[in-house]
């Protein structure tokens, strides 16, 4: 059974559910499954990649290549 299938035929058994609790226990399970797999794509930075990251910012500072915040702010802004 290939995964849109899968995911079909548990769509449709999920709407069938008639209790308020299981599905109070299915909401919650899914919020724990989607913040673990989010917490394992986060790869842990070594030192060297950190103190690297820290060289590169300060030559972006002293060479000019910095955005002042308010620019920052407006062009968030933009976003919507």
């Amino acid at each position: 059974m290939d995964l849109q299938t899968r995911k079909t035929a548990f769509v449709q058994e999920f709407l069938s559910i008639q209790s308020e609790e299981v599905i109070s226990r299915l909401e919650k399970y899914l919020k724990k499954e989607q913040i673990s797999i989010k917490e394992k794509s986060f790869k842990t930075m070594t030192t060297k990649d950190l103190n690297r990251r820290i060289d590169r910012s300060e030559q972006d500072s002293i060479n000019g290549r910095l955005t002042e915040m308010d620019d920052f702010l407006a062009e968030i802004e933009k976003w919507d």
